[in-house]
């Protein structure tokens, strides 16, 4: 499956069926009217898009039906950074890494990871890159 891009409010969705396993839309409408305020309407609707994506099943079960991530989540998250990076000049994607990571929270676990990883891809990394934004890619105006 091609995955395509979901919208924040299908990321809460999913982050509750990560998190749970399986779920009826009534049990994730009840977790959802508490964290964000949405009516039973807009959790199905959610539900239905992200069935359509592909991204989560529904198995009947009696009169309601369960649903469950069809997808994992660190495979997903992976994804969805990449297209998002994707979008962005080539020349600006490390100062937005690094933005990244002075922002966000990292265990130690996770700043020896980058660490390493850092410190091979060195080993192979250019010393300039070119704007991807024209094509072919080429040196543009934009600072480096």
């Amino acid at each position: 499956m091609t995955q395509r891009e979901i919208s924040n409010a299908e990321w809460e969705v999913m982050r509750l069926l990560w998190s749970l396993g399986e779920a009826s839309s009534k049990q994730l409408a009840d977790l959802l009217v508490k964290k964000q305020g949405w009516k039973d309407a807009t959790v199905k609707t959610l539900l239905g898009r992200l069935v359509n994506k592909e991204y989560v099943t529904a198995k009947k079960s009696g009169r309601r039906y369960l649903y469950r991530a069809a997808v994992g989540e660190q495979a997903t998250i992976d994804a969805q950074l990449k297209m998002s990076f994707d979008k962005i000049c080539q020349r600006h994607v490390g100062r937005a890494l690094a933005h990244v990571v002075q922002e966000v929270p990292l265990t130690t676990t996770d700043i020896d990871r980058l660490v390493a990883l850092l410190k091979a891809k060195r080993t192979t990394a250019p010393v300039t890159l070119s704007c991807d934004c024209l094509f072919p890619p080429q040196e543009c105006q934009r600072e480096k």
